[in-house]
């Protein structure tokens, strides 16, 4: 079996599913790549016991087809130091010896069996089908993935939730201090189901959705998704179990609303936060007319800092302590020009959403508040 193919292509690809592989996997055939060719169209396969991500891509020339599997660490470091030429793959089918020529020289390794390579999980035949632009897909797990957790008591909050109604989508994470729902109206399937996407495929989505265009066709059952774009393929196990009613933490009566200028006060934080106990990172928002004072203190160290902003607010005074880390990742999670804070008291959670969502968008943060002792 002979092929040519572009050495920044093929390393293209195999760094987009290469962060699948586990640093250590239970069987050793996963810590390779695998390889098919049928005629001029190379699949890649990359797989920890959890997910598979496929690519597929065509070859300048071949010679016969067939598959096996190659060492990522073989592949992958070298490839990464040399400068774009035609890569020649030439595998001796009986003993699986691989030969890569390439303009200066060569290298020379022995595959392993493709044959062995675990197989693709099929879905059941009750799967339900969806589809959604790659550009909503993105966005919808770029602005939830942060707020995901790393619970193992409570696996069903390790993922995004996908919420699928028949007029819009819903995407859903939280750790229990903070949480996200991003509502996509463009989205209407005209059923109503709903699965959790783990951190890890998600993560690996991010990261290739950006390259896309065009629809995104998901199919998922009760244990595993089908996820399809036009360069990519992923099969991943999906979390089981019940995801909390999550429209039951988020309050509904918020007496006090702030508008305030999003970056001035992400900018704040940032400054302030650095003056915080680093246990804690606990900041303090003390609201009155038309200002917001940004304060925080580490009484071990001595330190503390301050800062007024200018904001919309006419209700009465009222502080509130939150974690200076969570708050900045929300802020930088939000694309809008202006924030809306909208609060009860002290010890209820706070609202941030932006003063304009994006077309078909309706995007909600909340985030607990963290105990005064003053």
């Amino acid at each position: 079996m002979k092929f040519e193919v572009s050495s920044t292509a093929l390393l293209s690809r195999l760094q987009s599913i290469s962060k699948v592989i586990a640093s250590k996997n239970s069987l050793p055939i996963l810590d390779c790549f695998l390889f098919k060719l049928n005629g001029k169209v190379l699949t890649i396969v990359a797989s920890d016991a959890e997910t598979r991500m496929e690519t597929s891509m065509e070859v300048l020339s071949a010679e016969g087809e067939g598959l096996f599997a190659v060492s990522a660490k073989i592949l992958l470091d070298p490839l990464k130091e040399l400068p774009e030429q035609p890569l020649q793959f030439d595998i001796n089918d009986s003993n699986l010896e691989v030969f890569i020529h390439f303009q200066n020289g060569k290298y020379n390794f022995i595959g392993q069996n493709g044959n062995i390579y675990p197989q693709q999980r099929p879905l059941k035949e009750n799967a339900i089908s969806l589809q959604i632009d790659s550009a909503v897909l993105l966005n919808g797990i770029s602005r939830s993935l942060f707020a995901t957790a790393e619970d193992e008591l409570r696996p069903v909050m390790n993922g995004i939730y996908f919420d699928i109604n028949q007029e819009y989508l819903t995407f859903v994470a939280s750790d229990g201090h903070k949480l996200v729902r991003l509502k996509n109206l463009a989205v209407q399937s005209g059923q109503k189901s709903s699965f959790i996407l783990p951190k890890k495929p998600a993560t690996m989505l991010r990261g290739v959705l950006g390259k896309e265009e065009g629809p995104v066709n998901i199919m998922f059952d009760e244990n595993n998704a089908y996820i399809k774009c036009s360069n990519f393929e992923m099969v991943c196990r999906l979390i089981e179990g019940r995801y909390p009613n999550y429209n039951s933490v988020i309050p509904t009566v918020n007496p006090y609303k702030v508008v305030i200028d999003r970056l001035s006060f992400l900018n704040a934080l940032k400054r302030v936060s650095v003056f915080s106990n680093p246990a804690s990172s606990l900041i303090k928002l003390n609201l009155s007319a038309d200002e917001m004072m940004v304060s925080a203190q580490d009484i071990d160290f001595s330190t503390s800092a301050e800062e007024r902003i200018t904001c919309d607010y006419s209700g009465d005074n009222l502080c509130i302590g939150f974690k200076a880390t969570y708050l900045i990742e929300i802020l930088s999670n939000i694309g809008s020009s202006d924030v809306i804070l909208e609060l009860a008291d002290p010890s209820r959670a706070g609202l941030i959403i932006p003063s304009e969502n994006d077309e078909n968008e309706d995007l909600l943060m909340l985030l607990m508040p963290m105990m005064l002792n003053d």
